[in-house]
């Protein structure tokens, strides 16, 4: 399960309990080593369970903590869902999520809006006053699904798009073969709705499920599949010398990393989005890419990652 993950709806017990197990501890940045803003704060962080949020998590983690806040460990919660409930009951604070998960999962709504900053404010305004949470000023990256293949094979099949992929289909089928995920196969802003969008008639044998590492690792061999089902901000696409086809038809929807948080602890500690502001400006896929490559790649722990960039960058000393 991993970034738009939607999984089970467990009971606020059964979520309780999971986070007890989810960590607890403090990140090793001085406590007030950046200013004093946040002192007298006690503050709960949460974050979905793969890498890119695993460091988002640690980043924010490090962030209060600098600033004075008391804060506890409760990242790598199992799920979109799962950690939705975890904020919306109280149970973690605030935690990074993805303006497409919050419109298409959370509210319900079937079709994306393909402009950034309109889905951002759409999701913003909705969220806020259906469920009083907040989503503060988004990053750039824009951690969205896409397909990619070997650069080398790419360019000898001359696919380049998903429209050209969809060509493939009809005069090379035995060469269109697809590594997905479980949970993708089955997502309306997944691969049904994919096949649908770009006309794809694609034979059952033509299709692997795989787990979202075993997927990068197969496409990289191009044994199994050609076409692996990515995430844009995935370290592993560059290390693996992945080319991503381009979404031509724009089917995905925009997935901008915003920190989310309820209205109650906003209103009571405003100075969280002068702190995340400046952090958030200079998350763009690249950045968010090379991070997450230092983890999946290079094996650095997600907290080493956030604490050596929040410092590169001057956030932290």
């Amino acid at each position: 399960m991993r970034l738009r993950a939607i999984g089970a709806t467990f009971g606020v017990l059964t979520l309780a309990a999971s986070l007890a197990a989810c960590g607890g501890s403090k990140s090793d940045v001085e406590q007030g080593s950046a200013g004093q803003e946040l002192k007298g704060a006690s503050l709960r962080v949460g974050s979905k369970e793969f890498t890119e949020q695993l460091v988002l998590g640690q980043m924010t983690l490090q962030l209060l903590r600098a600033h004075g806040a008391s804060v506890t460990d409760k990242t790598n919660i199992q799920g979109s869902t799962n950690t939705r409930n975890a904020l919306t009951s109280s149970l973690v604070d605030l935690y990074w999520d993805y303006t497409g998960t919050g419109w298409i999962t959370y509210l319900k709504h079937a079709k994306p809006i393909a402009d950034p900053t309109e889905q951002y404010q759409a999701v913003a305004k909705e969220d806020l006053a259906k469920n009083k949470i907040v989503w503060e000023p988004p990053a750039p990256l824009n951690n969205t699904y896409a397909f990619a293949i070997r650069q080398a094979e790419g360019q000898q099949l001359g696919v380049k798009t998903m429209s050209d992929l969809a060509n493939l289909l009809k005069t090379k089928p035995a060469e269109a073969t697809f590594c997905i995920e479980s949970e993708f196969s089955t997502r309306d802003d997944g691969w049904p709705g994919l096949k649908k969008a770009y006309g794809m008639n694609v034979p059952a044998g033509n299709v692997k499920q795989l787990d979202t590492g075993v997927i990068y690792t197969e496409t990289a061999k191009g044994s199994t599949c050609n076409f692996g089902e990515v995430f844009t901000t995935d370290g592993r696409i560059p290390a693996k010398h992945l080319q991503v086809l381009e979404d031509d038809k724009h089917f995905f929807p925009v997935y901008n990393a915003s920190l989310t948080l309820r209205q109650q602890i906003a209103d009571k500690y405003p100075q969280i989005q002068k702190i995340f502001a400046p952090v958030a400006q200079k998350l763009t896929n690249d950045t968010m890419s090379r991070l997450n490559a230092k983890v999946d790649v290079d094996g650095y722990e997600p907290k080493q990652v956030a604490h050596d960039w929040l410092t590169q960058q001057g956030f932290i000393k």
